[in-house]
């Protein structure tokens, strides 16, 4: 790497405030990009995995997750601002149920398991920037969420690092608005940012030996002292909570291992073109990440002191424009790092088979419409689970994108709430369609409105069919 350019990027972050840790991550980084590596794994490379433990079928062990559960603690990933569904703000905002946001029904699970486990389960939020402030707003109002803290943070901010023009390779200039020349670096960032926050020697020093991270759209993702137990009995550094592939997660990353047995992850960005009709077999590679993981603390401090803090997760590289709403804007490379890649980082990882109950995300509007629905309920427990009146099998919902993928043309269609879906197997809508109040959808339902005008659905309908 040129020297001249290491010094520009070290102080281009140092002036944002950056620690010198993150300048250290984002320059072994940057070397990769500048050196041609693309961090491709190779079919001819990895191998299946023909089968993990199935925790279904697993004896019990959470009397053995309540023996640890006093070493153990939440860390909930929440940097994203749901740009994908229209939003400006933290997407764990958004109302999921009953009113309640996706932040709300997080912290009110927690405080129920403290009470129902009889422990001080401590709840950590990773924010970015954007996040951080409207998270905070949210926790204010829940004061007793900060008793059995330990002494333990709610929240710490990831680190930021700058966008690359994607032809000269250095750090883009943006005068239209400044902010737009830096980017999240992806949830890998999280072994970085637990160490630059110091929030990684304050668990350690409370004693907190298992963490078990996840998504804050994923409220399936609770704290189960019976995967607790199986993780902690098997000493492990690092689990993996898996599940079944399908279809719809052909292009996802998936779990493979190399030729000595070291599990790892490989990403549809580090698939070679060749090897694509691989990838995307979902017999030959049968297990998918959920981004429900477990680490041991105290093993994690001992590798990132052993490797000067950097661990040599393989980097992603997204090309976008500087400006996300102006295609005409400059192309950049954005440098991001997976979480999950570390499982490739500890030689006694492990997986584990979930059920899907435990990976429920919400990343589209089609899936909120769901959530939203009666097909899903919120138990006693705080817990998002299908309605046991429903006789059918997760929901299918398609929405059409030119009309329902933001959020306000989500609510502006659907103005009197979700349709009755109880017994609804799939919902299709192509078109512009709007919804009245009291409809209910039976079966496998397609809505076509192929005019320009906007169709109505009135109120008391009953949907079947085409």
């Amino acid at each position: 790497m040129n020297p001249d350019m290491r010094t520009k990027i070290s102080q281009l972050m140092d002036n944002e405030g950056l620690p010198q840790l993150c300048a250290d991550v984002f320059l072994s980084h940057y070397a990769k990009l500048v050196s041609g590596e693309k961090s491709v794994i190779r079919e001819s490379e990895i191998m299946r995995v023909s089968r993990v433990d199935d925790f279904e079928k697993l004896v019990d062990y959470s009397e053995k997750g309540q023996s640890v559960l006093n070493q153990s603690m939440m860390l909930k990933l929440n940097g994203g601002l749901g740009t994908g569904m229209g939003l400006e703000k933290a997407k764990s905002l958004l109302v999921a149920k009953n009113g309640l946001s996706f932040l709300e029904i997080i912290i009110t699970q927690v405080l129920f398991q403290r009470q129902a486990f009889e422990s001080d389960l401590p709840l950590v939020f990773m924010n970015s920037f954007s996040t951080e402030t409207d998270t905070q707003a949210v926790l204010n109002q829940f004061p007793e969420l900060r008793q059995g803290q330990k002494d333990i943070p709610l929240t710490f901010v990831q680190n930021k690092v700058p966008k690359i023009l994607a032809d000269a390779l250095e750090p883009v200039e943006w005068a239209a608005d400044p902010s737009k020349a830096w980017c999240p670096p992806g949830h890998g960032d999280i072994y970085t940012a637990l160490q630059t926050s110091g929030v990684l020697d304050q668990l350690l020093d409370a004693g907190i030996k298992y963490a078990f991270i996840s998504n804050s759209d994923n409220l399936g993702a609770s704290m189960d002292l019976s995967v607790l137990g199986y993780f902690a009995e098997q000493d492990a550094s690092f689990m993996m909570e898996v599940a079944d592939r399908t279809p719809a997660d052909r292009k996802g990353g998936h779990l493979a291992q190399s030729a000595d047995g070291q599990l790892m992850l490989r990403e549809v960005a580090q698939c070679h073109p060749d090897d694509v009709a691989d990838f995307q077999d979902i017999e030959k590679y049968k297990y998918f990440n959920t981004n429900n993981l477990w680490i041991r603390l105290d093993r994690l401090k001992q590798r990132l002191t052993a490797d000067n803090g950097i661990l040599d997760l393989p980097v992603i590289q997204n090309t976008k424009t500087v400006d996300p709403r102006n295609s005409e804007s400059p192309k950049v490379v954005q440098l991001e790092t997976a979480m999950g890649s570390a499982i490739s980082c500890f030689k006694d990882s492990i997986a584990l088979r979930i059920p899907k109950t435990r990976f429920a995300p919400i990343k589209t509007t089609s899936e909120l419409l769901g959530l939203w629905s009666n097909a899903f309920v919120l138990n006693n427990s705080h817990q998002i689970v299908l309605n046991p009146a429903r006789s059918k099998q997760p929901i299918v919902i398609n929405l059409d994108d030119r009309f329902y993928k933001n959020i306000d043309d989500l609510q502006a269609r659907f103005p009197q709430g979700a349709p009755d879906l109880l017994e609804c197997e799939q919902l299709t809508v192509a078109g512009d369609v709007k919804f009245g109040a009291n409809i209910k959808v039976i079966g496998n339902v397609i809505i076509i409105n192929k005019s320009d005008q906007q169709r109505i659905i009135e109120s008391d309908t009953v949907l079947t069919g085409t």
